[in-house]
């Protein structure tokens, strides 16, 4: 298990937000934090304590009267500590090269892979074609779906619903995308892990349901990558103290790696990234 570290960016500024509530059209979202510090100050501040293998994502889709200034502090970040981290966010063959050259280690890859709730195999190959497998991140990021009749969005809503004695529905997670805004018809399983598997280096995976929301992580999500790790896999969302740090390690076998966002003393949250690393560490 490693800490991977990472550096969001919206609206040109480092922030952590809570991942449900990113609204395109208005540039919007809910900030848990917005930080003083630009995108190098970070990247160096992990270079510093040896973290690697963290990533850099661009919150503003490319239409975005704030996509340049956004992309700039992703570059300059790079350029500043070449090969530390990777860079996602409306990444395509077009441009996956522009990043690398800039001193990204891999791309991070999610709407650019699917269409219209769908995986386009094309764009998948001729990524792949382009740059490398080996420096390829695909960012499978997921939010819960009932397939059995009951709709539900948190583990709360299942709680109340099973008080009441009413039969649960079957879940399933499913690939969303678009900064989690649209939903696919892709479940993350075993068998879409290993399918992906051959058109990547490693995944990353938010649990989009509490992403920036710091109330523990989604288990369930965490057992199903768990139960597969055939390459590297980073879990993100819900990490509140180092009890979830603890939890993650056991549902994950050890085999999966952990990105914490809010919850950090460095982006306004009261754990301690050094308390962080040494408790992956350890």
């Amino acid at each position: 298990m490693r800490f991977r570290p990472c550096i969001d960016i919206h609206n040109g500024k480092v922030k952590q937000i809570v991942g449900s509530s990113l609204q395109d059209k208005s540039d919007s979202a809910c900030e848990n934090f917005v930080s003083g510090k630009d995108a190098v100050f970070y990247a160096r501040m992990y270079k510093e304590l040896g973290l690697e293998g963290g990533h850099i994502i661009l919150l503003n889709p490319v239409q975005s009267p704030y996509y340049e200034g956004t992309k700039r502090q992703a570059i300059d970040a790079l350029n500043a500590c070449p090969g530390l981290m990777q860079v996602g966010g409306g990444i395509t063959a077009d441009n996956a090269s522009e990043f690398l050259d800039a001193g990204a280690s891999h791309v991070i890859v999610t709407s650019f892979v699917f269409k219209n709730g769908k995986i386009n195999y094309e764009n998948l190959k001729k990524l792949k074609k382009t740059v490398g497998k080996e420096h390829i991140v695909l960012d499978l990021s997921c939010k819960s779906y009932s397939i059995g009749g009951i709709p539900y969005s948190l583990n709360s809503e299942i709680e109340q619903i099973s008080e009441r004695n009413v039969m649960l529905p079957d879940i399933e997670y499913r690939v969303v995308t678009d900064r989690w805004q649209k939903m696919t018809d892709v479940a993350v399983n075993a068998e879409t892990l290993d399918m992906f598997s051959e058109y990547c280096d490693e995944f990353l995976i938010h649990a989009a349901d509490v992403e920036g929301k710091q109330n523990g992580i989604e288990e369930d999500v965490a057992g199903i990558l768990g139960k597969w790790a055939k390459i590297p896999i980073t879990y993100a969302g819900g990490v509140h103290d180092l009890k979830d740090i603890t939890k993650l390690k056991k549902i994950g076998k050890g085999k999966i790696d952990v990105t914490v966002g809010s919850a950090l003393d460095i982006f306004g949250g009261q754990l301690s990234i050094k308390d962080v690393v040494n408790a992956v560490r350890t």
